[in-house]
């Protein structure tokens, strides 16, 4: 009986990890118990949770200065007074990065050309709102400085980076929201949380569209909006602490599309999507494996490819822009992988041809970092697409655009003093014997009506 082998171009897909001269050496990363990724990058420089007393510091790499970094004298961002817990690049400024952390703040920070020469411990923005540690932060694909955080007091909140305000507030979650992130053109957002539901908001409107029960387990999970083909992949744990992942139709959230057990190794897993190959990278916490899947738009809706394989384990991972990749090495995917061994390693992933000519099939035009709408555009009902103009072929010249940032710097809340604190206890205790009375006298007010019937 004759096999039938599925046609696709990226069935030999293959990582390799770079030299160790190509490699970043000597990084300390965080120690927070966070499910994050640690690590973020764009084309020029990557960001990274760094280990200090107390927490909150960041470090800043130049992606040119390879090799072994001076931990000791590494210049750092060190605002935040509590461990940061995530961090996103503004996709249209290179210099524009957003960090989130336990102390309940939200900072911008604008990193000067050529990367941090000192420690930074003043941003140019500072976002305030959250009552709890704000845990996950994602710049929006296609309307210019606009930001979405989730925190651990239930509530995703929309803010306009620029004016220092916050847009849009949108509870619903009955526990902590672990993973949050944008669809395609910015209209949604998808978010999963410690209730094991997997629900989408649409922020605008400060309403949940769709909810869903999601993976069962106890431990972390994920989740990531596929927006070639419109659907969202989830990541978790079944009942059995088995890894698993599922993939759903935002418009018809009843019951997964498509469902598949990984494994059942206990770390938490990083997925990764490439819109361009509609590629979906699984990079589990704790062991060495990358997965990659392509995914399709009909039955079975994934297929495996291969395995990326390697004997030191990966803490966190982040994927490099499209427009950072060797197209004369056919080079499709770089992810950044945080190892045990003090290391950032990038590993990339390549199709293998014989060709030396530009492959046009594997390079579509691309994400060109440019914004299709301004933040008050979006706020008042904006769906653009993202301007997906950039070209890898030779001789193509990227547009220029201007990438200037005049924040309208807010007033940080200054601490309440003794006075402020003890009024503001006094009307709390009044509110409390007031709420009880008032419970009372219904309880006192239910018996007596049982009492006539």
């Amino acid at each position: 009986m004759s096999r039938i082998v599925r046609a696709s171009k990226y069935r030999h897909v293959f990582g390799t990890p770079a030299k160790t001269e190509q490699c970043y050496n000597g990084v300390k990363v965080s120690n927070t118990a966070w499910d994050t990724n640690f690590i973020a990058a764009n084309p020029k420089y990557f960001a990274m949770m760094w280990e200090s007393a107390g927490g909150g510091c960041v470090a800043v790499v130049n992606l040119d200065h390879a090799g072994k970094l001076s931990a000791g004298d590494m210049p750092l961002l060190t605002g935040h007074k509590a461990a940061v817990l995530d961090l996103d690049w503004n996709p249209f400024n290179d210099n524009l990065l957003a960090s989130c952390s336990e102390d309940c703040n939200i900072f911008v920070w604008g990193i000067p050309e050529g990367g941090l020469k000192e420690n930074m411990s003043t941003p140019l923005q500072t976002l305030q709102g959250h009552k709890r540690k704000v845990g996950t932060c994602n710049f929006h694909p296609c309307a210019n400085n606009v930001l979405a955080t989730s925190s651990a007091d239930y509530t995703v909140k929309v803010w306009d980076i620029e004016k220092g305000d916050e847009m849009f507030s949108v509870g619903g979650a009955t526990d902590l929201i672990m993973s949050c992130v944008w669809n395609k053109n910015g209209s949604n957002l998808a978010t999963v949380s410690k209730d094991k539901k997997l629900r989408i908001i649409d922020p605008r409107t400060t309403t949940t569209v769709h909810e869903a029960a999601c993976h069962q387990g106890s431990k972390g999970m994920r989740v990531n909006w596929m927006g070639k083909y419109d659907k969202i992949l989830t990541t978790g744990f079944s009942k059995n602490s088995e890894r698993e992942f599922f993939i759903w139709d935002p418009k018809n959230m009843s019951e997964p599309l498509a469902h598949n057990m990984i494994d059942s190794m206990s770390g938490c897993i990083m997925p990764f999507y490439d819109e361009e190959s509609s590629m979906l990278y699984l990079a589990g916490k704790g062991d060495g494996n990358i997965r990659y899947y392509e995914i399709v738009d009909e039955k079975p809706y994934f297929y495996l490819l291969s395995e990326y394989k390697s004997s030191t384990s990966q803490r966190g991972c982040c994927m490099m822009p499209k427009r950072s990749l060797n197209v004369a090495g056919c080079e499709i995917a770089r992810l950044l992988k945080v190892s045990q061994a003090k290391m950032v390693e990038p590993i990339s992933f390549t199709v293998p041809r014989k060709s030396e000519i530009f492959q046009d099939d594997l390079y579509p035009n691309t994400f060109a970092g440019i914004p299709t709408e301004t933040a008050e555009e979006w706020k008042n009902g904006a769906n653009n697409a993202p301007d997906c103009s950039f070209s890898h072929e030779k001789g193509f010249v990227a547009p220029v655009h201007a990438t200037e940032f005049k924040p309208v710097v807010k007033e940080a809340e200054k601490p309440k003093s003794e006075k402020e604190l003890r009024d503001d206890n006094e009307q709390l205790r009044n509110r409390v014997s007031y709420l009880e009375a008032e419970v009372a006298r219904r309880d006192a007010r239910i018996k007596e009506l049982e009492a006539t019937h």
